[in-house]
């Protein structure tokens, strides 16, 4: 009888089988290349733009908040609201309205006129008036007032269309300094005229108008013209 032979062992099974040593080598890379990945993820940098971890940051206090008190919502009539009417909300039902003149509830409020400054009392007043006339000529007066509480001198100014002062002089009193111009002449006072005290200037003209083209005492317009 024969007796069967026995598989080879150890290296001469691997010399008769290579197709083993192909496939443990296909395995052991394998492993390395999922070692290998598995390693470069873990030390990857991080991708462009992405932020670094966060440090822990110590919880804040909390403040305990205080209650604010929200207003009411304005009441609106059934039917009317400040969107369908085309009024804003100040001026709807239930709130101020915003014309000045109309009370909280619609009713007109009384408006002050604005006061009006009563006019200026000029502290010398004048009149002018034409005391004698003649062939060639007349003779022309401005008496004046003084309506202040102090004594004060004065300044009348006459102008004319043509003519020539001949003379003038303040009936009573210290005579003042005469300024002729070629249209009229200017007269200053010499002396103060008392609180209620009353001066005439008088003046002869030649060749003039009898009613002068301006008058005016302490740049005041004159009555009588």
């Amino acid at each position: 009888m024969r007796r069967v032979p026995r598989p080879p062992h150890g290296p001469v099974a691997i010399a008769t089988s290579p197709w083993i040593v192909v496939g443990a080598g296909v395995v052991v890379m394998v492993v390395l290349l999922i070692v290998a990945l598995g390693a470069y993820r873990g030390r990857s940098p991080a991708p462009d733009g992405a932020q670094p971890p966060a440090l822990p940051v110590p919880s804040a206090v909390v403040v305990p908040s205080v209650p604010t008190s929200v207003p009411s919502p304005v009441p609106v009539l059934p039917g009317i609201s400040g969107r369908a009417s085309g009024l804003p909300p100040s001026a709807t039902a239930g709130s101020p309205s915003a014309d000045p003149t109309v009370g909280p509830v619609g009713k007109p409020t009384a408006t002050r006129s604005p006061s009006r400054a009563a006019p200026v009392q000029p502290a010398m007043t004048g009149r002018y008036r034409v005391v004698q006339s003649f062939d060639g000529g007349f003779i022309g007066e401005v008496a004046m007032v003084n309506t202040s509480v102090r004594s004060r001198g004065w300044t009348v100014r006459l102008e004319f269309s043509g003519g020539r002062l001949v003379t003038a002089w303040v009936e009573g009193v210290p005579q003042g300094t005469v300024r002729q111009s070629d249209d009229g002449f200017t007269y200053v006072s010499g002396v103060e005229v008392s609180p209620g005290g009353s001066v005439s200037l008088r003046f002869h003209m030649e060749r003039a108008p009898s009613t002068p083209r301006e008058c005016t005492v302490d740049g005041v317009r004159c009555n009588g013209l």
